[in-house]
């Protein structure tokens, strides 16, 4: 698997909800890297997304405790699962309990660092 991140300089993600960075070069590699491909994310980084709906033209494994019904993504109900799921060539593409809990199996990361430290309240592991 693989994992993509953008991280302030104290590895922040996020802060309420939202990211903490919008960057357009940021976002055109995250398309790249990401279109045709499966990712895997939790439920509120799913709620971060224009509708809260999948992103388009990828495979999206939504992981959630709950009995979700979102067109267009497949739910997994533990880590193992989205694995298993998603694949050696799946992108973990967050928040912070997705990243923490599958880092480990990831040999390849992406990460965008920014110079910059804005307060967060969620962290990259």
């Amino acid at each position: 698997m693989t994992a993509i991140v953008c991280v302030s300089q104290s590895w922040g993600i996020g802060r309420d909800g939202a990211l903490l960075f919008r960057i357009s070069a940021d976002h055109k590699r995250f398309r790249t890297l990401t279109v045709g491909k499966t990712v895997i994310l939790g439920h509120k980084t799913l709620d971060t997304f224009p509708g809260g709906k999948p992103l388009k033209d990828r495979r999206n494994i939504v992981l959630s405790h709950r009995d979700l019904d979102v067109p267009g993504a497949e739910i997994a109900h533990s880590f193992d699962a989205a694995a298993a799921l998603g694949g050696d060539d799946a992108i973990v593409i967050g928040g912070a309990s997705v990243y923490m809990a599958l880092l480990s199996r990831c040999d390849r990361v992406y990460v965008t660092k920014v110079d910059a430290d804005p307060d967060a309240d969620s962290f990259f592991p």
